[in-house]
């Protein structure tokens, strides 16, 4: 994790109030970051910096609610009713756990690195969406009874199938990383033809302790064997939980895949959740995301059926082992002619924009970046700028698409220093054995 926050101008909204609290909270989150460093800094250091900035929060949401109000902001219950999850279940939660883990450095950091993602991601949504500049996420969340007996029937069902205590950490779930996890779909059909799509995110460590203790086998890492017993597991967990929605009893699954980090992330943009929830348990965490199925959603990940379920988990689990490249380009062309060149060898997501490259690149960690010269609002120039100002993934590397040899375009791309650039107009066997070259000479 890095040991500082670069507060930008794409955080303000241009209302003084809330973008002077926001600075505050990220200077709070760089001190607290900057203890976090040194194990021979006090418990009490620690404390007493996370009742500020619990406070300091508390104080914030208070003055933004009041502005809301002021304005008439169409959004103010949901958006205040984000603010109460964050207060009285995701602070909570994590407080919890720092006290069992007796304030270790590596508790402390896991505290701050969901606070940050929270922060970030919430003042780049939801206060963005109080000036109208973007529309809310959750506009088609559930009620709010609706999600409350959802929560405990998550959290009996946790209790039935696998004897773990789970809490809810986040009602508001973004994608923010927690570790390294299994991403599992699931598709029904309510009679009809409208679909519904459960995404289950599961840590890696949860599911070896759980399915390793139901089979008695102590399993060192993820294989084919968890991961079948996790589609199976999700599947009856999926069966007590549907009753909760509209419809539910009358649900039936009929398509699953898996997914990566970036995938979901991929989706998650194009979609409103009815409910995306974070639990805790003292084996790991997971995900509960579930919301209607629309073209933009569908064929995700790699589809599994009964003709193909081996070979497709072997592939899934083979990616973990591959680099990790992201292509940012504004071209469906561009990004589908990359992935069909690159898939074979390397583990590859793309996205259309800057912003969503910024996202994408905190989520799941590429470890080579392939970024358009030439995109519309935020250019490639702009966007290596956005990621260099991340302390944590400030390092990745970047290499320059673009159509463009003239003098001028090159020294301006020269000039940000990045891992090089490559021609569009190459062959495909060319663009694949620069890449091959710059992860061997790496």
């Amino acid at each position: 994790m890095s040991s500082g926050l670069e507060w930008q101008d794409r955080f303000n909204i241009g209302v003084d109030i809330v973008d002077k609290a926001h600075k505050q909270l990220f200077s709070t989150m760089n001190r607290l970051l900057a203890v976090s460093e040194h194990k021979v800094k006090s418990r009490w250091v620690c404390e007493e910096g996370i009742k500020y900035l619990r406070s300091h929060t508390m104080k914030h949401f208070a003055e933004e609610e009041e502005y809301m109000k002021s304005v008439g902001y169409s959004g103010y219950e949901r958006h205040r009713r984000i603010h109460r999850d964050f207060r009285l279940k995701t602070l909570p939660a994590l407080e919890r756990e720092l006290e069992d883990m007796n304030y270790s450095v590596d508790a402390v950091r896991h505290f701050l690195g969901v606070c940050i993602g929270w922060m970030t991601a919430h003042t780049l949504t939801e206060d963005q969406a109080i000036t109208g500049r973007i529309p809310s996420k959750w506009e088609e969340l559930l009620p709010e009874e609706d999600i409350a007996a959802l929560e405990k029937t998550i959290i009996r069902t946790m209790r039935e199938m696998f004897m773990l205590d789970a809490r809810v950490i986040n009602g508001h779930y973004r994608g923010e990383d927690f570790g390294k996890g299994i991403y599992y779909r699931l598709v029904c059909e309510i009679p009809g033809g409208e679909r519904r799509e459960t995404i289950f995110i599961l840590e890696n460590q949860l599911l070896t302790g759980t399915v390793g203790a139901m089979l008695g086998i102590q399993f060192d890492k993820v294989d084919d064997v968890v991961v079948n017993a996790t589609r199976y597991i999700s599947r009856q967990f999926l069966k007590r939980v549907k009753a909760c929605f509209a419809s539910g009893a009358q649900q039936e699954v009929v398509e699953e895949s898996l997914m990566t980090a970036g995938q979901f992330q991929e989706i998650f943009e194009k979609v409103n959740p009815e409910c995306s929830l974070l639990f805790g348990t003292e084996a790991g965490y997971f995900v509960f995301c579930s919301f209607k199925a629309s073209s933009e959603s569908s064929e995700a990940g790699r589809t599994i059926n009964a003709q193909n379920a081996m070979d497709e988990i072997k592939k899934y689990l083979d990616t973990d082992s591959k680099k990790k490249i992201l292509v940012v380009d504004d071209s469906n062309a561009v990004r589908a002619g990359l992935k069909k060149l690159l898939d074979k060898n390397y583990k590859v997501a793309s996205v259309n924009s800057g912003a969503a490259a910024l996202k994408a690149v905190t989520v799941e960690r590429p470890d080579l970046i392939l970024l358009d010269l030439e995109m519309p609002e935020c250019d490639g120039i702009q966007t290596l700028k956005m990621l260099r100002s991340e302390g944590k993934i400030a390092d990745i590397p970047v290499i320059f698409l673009t159509g463009r040899v003239d003098q001028q375009s090159v020294e301006r791309i020269m000039s940000v220093k990045p891992a090089g650039y490559m021609l569009k107009t190459m062959r495909t066997v060319d663009i694949k054995k620069n890449i091959d070259s710059f992860f061997v000479r790496k």
